[in-house]
């Protein structure tokens, strides 16, 4: 344990904080899934980086959480982050004086791991003397009605003539609770993106830890998986994350029908909002959210950085990587999804 003052005390979660954690998470005001305790186990267990899970007490209560994950690759550096491949993260606290604790712990953190930077993924930069990073990311969000002509309409009227050509076709939606074909549909989409692919495991874990606050949604054509998505729910909140299609879905306009049937069994479920994740700027999927009629908000990610050390760009608009993804695309299906999984523990 760490006294901060003589009221305030940083100490590592254990797993007997598990529930307190979740507690905490759920009855405060702008946290986010990403902040669930559960992914300390995924980081640990099917990454093996190596959590560093903080959290401030006061007289023994729950007053401030940090879910910072220290990843280091001879690839891709050495950095705390809250946290890796996620949206969000940060500290969470109820009072200023617990937000900035958990801040200094942090950084102190850095400088015993040798890390080069801490990184939180905030919404809006607030914090004084860290360098933010705004241009780069955007999420999009707006509310969902329970009534499906009302989620309809609000569709721009080009996408949304997309969208009703899919109703009247072939294509049919499922539920999946396990990741099987989800798989096989977004290892696809990755490798042509040139992107490596998660492990198989981290599917089943993330369905695994997070029950029924996780699903799938598949889109089959004439039977066969052709575009599918995993789902998160949190506060009434839907949020689509690890999705894609095959080329078939690109004919058929599966992917329209995929993020309209998330859209209507999230309504069923009561949800109030569709969040459709985030996006880097110029790319595909940016371009098909604002079509979709969604306008970006742009994330400012803030760093606490080394001396003589710049802000990380892990990202594949860097140009360093067009050669690498360039040669990914080309890697046949099977040895990108034995590959991809060494890889991507870096990068996220």
């Amino acid at each position: 344990m760490v006294p901060v003052n003589s009221s305030i005390i940083i100490r590592p979660m254990t797993e007997a904080d598990t529930a307190s954690w979740d507690e905490f998470v759920f009855s405060t005001e702008g946290s986010t899934f990403f902040h669930r305790a559960g992914w300390r186990t995924i980081f640990a267990e099917i990454f093996r980086l190596h959590p560093h899970y903080l959290i401030a007490e006061r007289e023994g209560r729950i007053v401030g959480i940090l879910p910072l994950v220290h990843q280091k690759s001879l690839l891709f550096g050495n950095a705390l982050i809250a946290a890796p491949f996620c949206v969000e993260g940060g500290t969470l606290a109820v009072e200023a004086e617990a937000r900035d604790a958990l801040d200094q712990a942090a950084t102190s953190l850095m400088t015993k791991t040798g890390a080069s930077y801490v990184e939180f993924r905030s919404r809006k930069a607030t914090r004084s003397g860290w360098q933010a990073k705004r241009d780069l990311y955007a999420t999009f969000s707006r509310p969902i009605s329970a009534d499906d002509n009302a989620n309809l309409l609000a569709i721009p009227r080009k996408q949304r003539a997309v969208v009703r050509k899919t109703l009247g076709g072939t294509l049919v939606s499922a539920v999946d609770s396990r990741p099987d074909r989800l798989f096989r549909v977004y290892s696809e989409s990755v490798r042509n993106l040139g992107t490596p692919m998660f492990p198989r495991k981290y599917f089943s874990a993330l369905c695994h830890v997070f029950e029924n606050d996780c699903d799938i949604t598949v889109i089959l054509d004439k039977n066969e998986p052709v575009s599918a998505v995993m789902n998160f729910y949190f506060k009434g909140i839907v949020m689509p994350y690890y999705g894609g299609g095959t080329a078939a879905a690109r004919r058929s306009g599966a992917n329209d029908f995929l993020y309209w049937e998330v859209i209507r069994r999230a309504a069923l479920r009561g949800c109030h909002t569709f969040d459709f994740g985030r996006s880097k700027t110029h790319t595909g999927a940016f371009a098909f959210k604002k079509n979709w009629g969604f306008e970006p908000q742009w994330l400012e990610y803030e760093y606490w950085l080394k001396p003589g050390t710049e802000i990380p760009s892990k990202n594949p608009t860097n140009p360093k990587y067009a050669l690498f993804i360039e040669a990914w695309k080309r890697l046949p299906l099977r040895l990108a999804n034995m590959i991809g999984p060494f890889l991507i523990r870096g990068l996220g």
